[in-house]
This record gives structure tokens, C-alpha cells and sequence, in this order.
């Protein structure tokens, strides 16, 4: 049997006396469609923060496809595979869709580029950059500057541009919150058509996008894994429905 895409072992991160993490084995396979729910201050973003590299591990292992990247960063993290998107904006609101691609697509690839001698003069830039647009719908947007653009399409532009790293790994945080409801069926049927091989967190509050999504959900409560299996095996689980299902879609979901 093949390691898993990424894998954690005993993974804990401590801030002083609290346990924000606790002791954590989590394995996504390839190709994976995972789901990370809990409460609020469950310890999701930190968990996720501690997969990028944003946070060091107190005690524990991060593995990248049998590969210890514990010691790594964020930057050496994204490099290896590993990409998390709609967590920060990357976005350059000035430049067209096309660019914004073009220059993720350009770092990847190692190309030197500046504003003066633009990617776009890179056929094979725009060629992969091109066919990602088309990929997601976008291509009949390529030319717009993204600040024109509505803010649900600005969210798969992101999408786009994390897409150029070709990653292994891809987290996606809450990657429907703050699109109007006119949109979000837009994210959610660019996430089910990615590619298959890759391996997808989704850390979300929404349980219906959820169930819509995932085909294996963990659920942390107080900085652990509280239950883990199908999402119809955690929508029967009373004790999940005791401290979470409740009230999930009606709070933010963070912590």
C-alpha cells in the first residue's frame, strides 16, 4: 500500500498551558476529498496552520508523501506540493485575470519576470495559463482586471493561481464564505471538478457543502480528533451531533 499524500503524527502545538493541538495522527491519501469540521476554537486553523508551515509543531511529524517536512516553511512547504488557498488574498487587483496566472504559473516554472518585461511574453506561460482559465471557466474573463470582477470570480481566480503550483496537496479554507449565494454554486462546482489525483482538505462550517464534497470528514473539538468517517457516519453520530451538528451553518466554524 502506498504512504499517504500527507500524513501527521502525534502532531501537537501548545501556547503556554493551552493545548491548542493535541496529539494528532491524520493521514490524507491521494486523491483524497476530506472534510475538517468542529466548533469554534476546535483548533482547525491551527491545525491547517501547522500542515503549511505557518506554525511549528511543539512535538510531532508532518510527512509529505513518506518525506518528514516537519523542519520545513511555509514557502519550502508550497514548493514541495503542499498549497493552501482563500485563506490570504494573492491576488494583484490591478493586473488582468491572465496576468495574475501567468504569474504564478512563471514562479513555478522558475522563469525571471518583472513589470517591465512582462511573463506574457512567455508562450508557454500563457499557454498553461491559458488552458487553467478554461479549466474553470474563466477564459472569456482573461483580459479583465480582477478588481472588476465579481467577488465570487475573484475566488476562483485564487483557485487558478493555486492551481499553476500543481500541487499534491491542496487545503482549501471555507472557500465558499463571503460569496452571495447567487455564486457560491460556482466554487463549488469548480472544487468537485479538480483534478482527480489531488489531494483535497476542505476545512468548512457549512455542512451542506460538506456533505456535498467530502467523501471522509474528521471532526476536532478541543484541539483533537473527537470522531472520523464517512459524512454519513458523522451525521448518525450522536455524540457529534451533540457538540457540533447543532449548530453548524449558524456560526463561523473558525478556530
Amino acid at each position: 500500500m502506498s504512504e499517504p499524500r500527507l500524513e501527521t503524527q502525534a502532531l501537537s502545538r501548545n501556547f503556554g498551558a493551552l493545548k491548542a493541538v493535541q496529539n494528532i495522527d491524520f493521514k490524507l491519501e491521494a486523491g483524497a476529498r476530506h472534510a475538517l469540521i468542529g466548533p469554534n476554537g476546535a483548533g482547525k486553523t491551527t491545525f491547517v496552520n501547522l500542515l503549511t508551515g505557518v506554525l511549528p509543531p511543539s512535538q510531532g511529524r508532518v510527512l509529505l508523501a513518506g518525506r518528514d517536512i516537519t523542519g520545513k516553511g511555509q514557502a519550502e512547504r508550497v514548493k514541495l506540493g503542499v498549497a493552501r488557498t482563500f485563506q490570504i488574498n494573492r491576488l494583484f487587483r490591478g493586473l488582468s485575470v491572465l496576468e495574475n496566472i501567468s504569474i504564478a504559473v512563471a514562479e513555478r516554472k522558475g522563469t525571471a519576470w518583472s513589470m517591465l518585461y512582462p511573463v506574457g511574453r512567455r508562450a508557454d506561460v500563457i499557454a498553461e495559463s491559458i488552458g487553467l482559465l478554461e479549466t474553470l471557466k474563466l477564459a472569456d474573463i482573461a483580459g479583465h482586471r480582477v478588481s472588476e470582477l465579481p467577488y465570487g470570480r475573484q475566488r476562483l481566480v485564487e483557485l487558478a493561481i493555486t492551481l499553476a503550483l500543481k500541487p499534491e496537496v491542496l487545503l482549501l479554507d471555507e472557500p465558499a464564505a463571503g460569496v452571495p449565494s447567487a455564486e457560491s454554486h460556482i466554487i463549488l462546482d469548480a472544487i468537485e471538478a479538480l483534478p482527480k489525483d489531488i489531494a483535497v482538505l476542505i476545512i468548512e462550517h457549512d455542512m451542506d457543502v460538506v456533505f456535498r464534497f467530502a467523501k471522509h470528514v474528521t471532526v476536532m473539538v478541543s484541539g483533537a480528533v473527537f470522531a472520523s468517517g464517512t459524512p454519513r457516519d458523522i451525521e448518525a453520530n450522536p455524540q457529534v451531533r451533540a457538540v457540533y451538528l447543532g449548530q453548524a451553518g449558524k456560526g463561523s466554524g473558525r478556530g
